[in-house]
Formats: C-alpha cells, sequence, structure tokens
C-alpha cells in the first residue's frame, strides 16, 4: 500500500529538509494538474483545516453560486520534488478536495476513485495497477519535430532522447516513484517509462507527478515532451497500458493453480467485464478528439473487444503465467491513453471489473488470430465488438451506461457529456487543412 506518513511526520520532514514551499496538488476533471503553492509558517493550520479556494474556477468543478472549496491535504503523498536548490527547495502534497462543511466533494477525482476502491474493500479486494505509459519528445512545442529515428527498443547512440529520458527516471526514483523499465518506443522519439506495481490510488498519484516532471525535465533540456494520443500521423500513437490484479487476504485473487489458463473464476469474470464495458467506459479511457486517432487498425492499438493471452490485438491480455510468479497473475487493458485521468480510468476499469464479478459474467472464448485480419463477418460471429471509431461515438455510449453514472456519480458522469459534446462540435465546425488540400482546387 502507499505510504504512512503522518501530519507530525510531514512537518518534521519540512523543517529536517529546510522546505521553503510546499505545493497542493489536486486535479480537474479532465485531468489537468492544479497547485495552491503555501510557505512553512502556513502548513500546520493547513493540515489541519485545508485551504479555500474558489472552486468555480476550476474544469468541472461548482458553479459560482456553490464556489467555496477546499483542498485537504493528505499526508501520505507527501515528497520533496527533485531538481530544486536549497533556498527554494519544493515539496508536494496531494489534496482531497472537501466542501466547507467537510462533506467529500462530488466533483473530485481522488474522491470517485476512493469510492469505488471502497466499495472492492468491502467485497474483500484491493486493486493493484502498472500503468505503461508512452510519450513523444519534439524539439518545440509548437511542430512535430523529432530528435531521433529510433524505433523499438532501439539502442541509440547518446543523443539527446536517451540522456533526457535517463534524466526523467532519476528524477521519478528521487522523489520515490519506482521505475521498473525505461526504454525506446516504436514511433522516432517515442519512449516509456513503465512504473512498478502500487495500489490503485497511490499510482494514480504517481501518474499525475510522472506526467509532470516527464515535462519539466524535457523543458529544462529545451525540448517538448507530449503525452498527446496521436501526435504524427503515419507513426504510432502513444498508449497507457494498464495491468491491473486484485488482491485478496495477501494473495493475488486473479490466480488458481487448477485452471489450464491459470486465471481464477474472479479474474475471467473480471475480464468479462471490461470487455462487456469497454465501449461505454471509452469517454474516460480516451476522452480527446485526438484518441480516436490513434484507435484504427494498423498500428497495434486494440480498438476490438475480445481477450487473449499472448495475441497483443487483442483489448484485453492475460500475460502467460511463469512458474512460481503467482503474485505477478494480472489483466492488461491497452486501449487507455496517457493523456486520461489516471484516477477516473482506474475507477471505471475497477467498476466493470467488479460488476462482472458481482453478476459473475462468463468469459468468452480466448482471440487467438489477428483480429485486424479478420473480416467484419468473421468478427460478428465470434460476436466480437469494436470500440467506438470517435468521440462521438464514445458519449453516446458513455451517455447511455448506468455503470458509468454510478461508478463516478453525476456531477462527473454529467460534466463529461457537456465537456465531450463541446468539444465534438468544436471540432467538427473546424475547416481541416486536409481538406483545404483534398477539395479546395477541384471543388
Amino acid at each position: 500500500m502507499g505510504s504512512t506518513l503522518t501530519k507530525e511526520d510531514v512537518v518534521r520532514l519540512v523543517d529536517e529538509h529546510d522546505v521553503k514551499f510546499i505545493r497542493l496538488w489536486f486535479t480537474d476533471v479532465l485531468g489537468f494538474l492544479k497547485s495552491l503553492a503555501m510557505t512553512r509558517r502556513e502548513l500546520e493550520t493547513c493540515l489541519e483545516e485545508g485551504m479555500g479556494f474558489d472552486g468555480s474556477s476550476i474544469e468541472g468543478f461548482a458553479r459560482v453560486q456553490e464556489s467555496d472549496m477546499v483542498a485537504m491535504p493528505d499526508p501520505a503523498t507527501f515528497a520533496i520534488l527533485p531538481g530544486m536548490q536549497e533556498k527554494d527547495r519544493t515539496a508536494r502534497i496531494f489534496c482531497d478536495i472537501i466542501q466547507p462543511d467537510g462533506r467529500p466533494y462530488a466533483g473530485d477525482p481522488r474522491f470517485a476513485l476512493k469510492r469505488m476502491l471502497g466499495k472492492a474493500a468491502e467485497m474483500g479486494y484491493t486493486m493493484y495497477v502498472g500503468p505503461e505509459l508512452e510519450f513523444y519528445y519534439f524539439k518545440d512545442n509548437t511542430r512535430t519535430d523529432v530528435l531521433d529515428r529510433g524505433g523499438y527498443f532501439d539502442l541509440t547512440s547518446l543523443d539527446v532522447s536517451t540522456s533526457v529520458r535517463r534524466e526523467t527516471v532519476s528524477a521519478l526514483e528521487e522523489i520515490g516513484i519506482e521505475v521498473e523499465y525505461a526504454h525506446h518506443e516504436c514511433g522516432p522519439s517515442q519512449h516509456e517509462i513503465d512504473l512498478r506495481y502500487k495500489d490503485a490510488l497511490t499510482m494514480a498519484d504517481a501518474v499525475m507527478t510522472y506526467r509532470l516532471l516527464v515535462k519539466e525535465v524535457a523543458n529544462a533540456n529545451s525540448i517538448h515532451a507530449t503525452f498527446m494520443p496521436k501526435p504524427m500521423y503515419g507513426e504510432a500513437g502513444s498508449g497507457m497500458h494498464v495491468h491491473q490484479s486484485l488482491f485478496k487476504d495477501g494473495r493475488n485473487a486473479f490466480f488458481d493453480a487448477e485452471d489450464a489458463c491459470h486465471m481464477s473464476a474472479a479474474c475471467k469474470a473480471y475480464v468479462t467485464g471490461l470487455l462487456r464495458y469497454a465501449a461505454e467506459m471509452c469517454l474516460v479511457t480516451n476522452q480527446w478528439v485526438n484518441s480516436y486517432k490513434r484507435l484504427v487498425p494498423g498500428y497495434e492499438a486494440p480498438i476490438y473487444c475480445c481477450w487473449a493471452r499472448r495475441n497483443r490485438s487483442a483489448l484485453v491480455r492475460v500475460p502467460m503465467y511463469k512458474p512460481g510468479k503467482e503474485q505477478a497473475t494480472r489483466v492488461e487493458m491497452r486501449n487507455p491513453d496517457p493523456a486520461a485521468n489516471p484516477y477516473l480510468v482506474f475507477t471505471v476499469m475497477l467498476a466493470a471489473g467488479l460488476k462482472g464479478i458481482e453478476k459473475r459474467m462468463e468469459l468468452p472464448p480466448e482471440s487467438t488470430d489477428n483480429i485486424y485480419e479478420m473480416g467484419a463477418e468473421e468478427r460478428h460471429l465470434a460476436n466480437i465488438r469494436s470500440l467506438p471509431g470517435d468521440i462521438e461515438g464514445a458519449i453516446i455510449a458513455f451517455e447511455n451506461s448506468e455503470l458509468m453514472r454510478e461508478a463516478l456519480g453525476d456531477h462527473i458522469f454529467e460534466y463529461l457529456i457537456r465537456n465531450k459534446r463541446a468539444e465534438w462540435d468544436s471540432y467538427r465546425a473546424l475547416v481541416t487543412s486536409w481538406e483545404v488540400d483534398r477539395y479546395l482546387e477541384i471543388l
């Protein structure tokens, strides 16, 4: 589980390390990091009472007539940020958003995840996740000029890309975020840094920190890092494959030594829940218009709702069991992208998996063929459905989903629909360079 730091520990660490500033972090509904800064003088009062702010100015939070919000620090998340000089040493601490009367705020993504984790705990489960986030480095934030032409796992010379990635890994480790792997990805100047398995809440906080550090280290080296799902036509998109498992009484609840696939009944039902609700979850797991430029055939981005053990064209993969690695039994969902809100992504995936367990959903047959090579009729006969092809389809699937409303609560559910409809309407009205190039001369 996560850290067990107390309020007293936070005060002691701030004094021991002569921390000058403390940043209070939380996210809006879309997953953008927000920050309030304070000095040491205000720390003890803030740890007890929180810090008030205007919620009407935060995307997806309160209306102006109910705008008073309180950011309440979670002491367990305290960490000193890396790379700061002694004169401006800074720490961060994640906050839960509460109302002035102390009740949790329904628009807080962190609260949505905590509520769903509470439901899992009532069923005896703890959720662990290990996300693999991909991103691109570009020369600046105005063009997609790459820094290298490397490919998957390429060991390139020590160019800017490689050295910046190594510097980022060091920064993550310095703040206490454990890195499992780091490597070059398929696209030119595309990279991946994988985080070591943690409980879902700790990992959601880590993902937010990870995204900030990736960008800050890149910026310090005069380049730009982006988690945009599909920044370049004809090149690989960036995904966030999410490995996940449930533990019960300290043991992996997904493992069964007697099963041919070493999958427990809970694991099979959990996978079935992910498949059943995958399309309804897309507005959360793939929340941007650009997300659907990645979810197309031909680039290893999964778009068909099926499962497999080795087949990476499947939406959900259950990595093959290795003897002696029972605790590592897990499920990998491959369609989320790294620009999503991790609190909400983990919330809806857990909701879908738990619903599968509750309803004892029956696992469909494993897909061993390359689904991209199957025709539409073959997929229909195999009962393999597709994910939405654009954000409009995702909105429709989401707004008709009882589970998504139940998992996220009315506030977040209704806000996402409003916000994403506005994004789609804005995109549809835009005349793109593709249309000008294609039609201007001939029409």
